[in-house]
């Protein structure tokens, strides 16, 4: 279990902001996603994006804010966001498209993780945004995107 004890910092903060770019392209910036109902409370156990298990704690006079950085350490970064992740999931329909879509995520620096044959990519901004950047995957059939059933028809965004 990772224990963070407080808030350090802010991804706003202009000594933090080439750190953390350096690091988003390394893959080492991990969120914790906390909803809004919970922002009063001082302890929370929480599984980050990456799936560490973190224990986190505040002092009183301290609150989270989206962006807030909870541990800055060499080769590694938490932040916190606030609300749920929004979650896209694609299922590529032959072994060539899986290999495109994954090529595409890795060279864009998506962030994602499996879920069996789905591929599931967090989302940092509008999904129309992901979508241009694989529009022939998904035009010619190559890619679904994955509805709430399973089903090929239509876009699961998870809010």
């Amino acid at each position: 279990m990772l224990r963070l004890h407080g808030v350090v910092g802010h991804e706003r903060d202009a000594a933090l902001q080439d750190k953390l770019h350096e690091l988003e392209h390394a893959g080492a910036v991990e969120q914790v996603f906390i909803d809004e109902g919970d922002l009063g409370r001082r302890r929370f156990r929480l599984t980050s994006d990456r799936g560490t298990d973190c224990a986190i704690s505040l002092d009183r006079d301290e609150a989270l804010t989206d962006g807030a950085v909870l541990l800055d350490e060499p080769g590694r970064m938490v932040l916190v966001r606030i609300g749920a992740p929004r979650l896209w999931r694609l299922r590529p329909a032959t072994t060539a498209a899986a290999l495109r879509l994954g090529w595409s995520a890795g060279a864009l620096h998506w962030r994602v993780r499996f879920d069996g044959d789905e591929l599931v990519v967090v989302l940092d901004s509008n999904v129309d945004d992901y979508r241009a950047r694989i529009a022939d995957l998904l035009a010619a059939g190559g890619v679904a995107e994955i509805t709430e059933a399973g089903g090929p028809a239509a876009t699961r965004i998870v809010a």
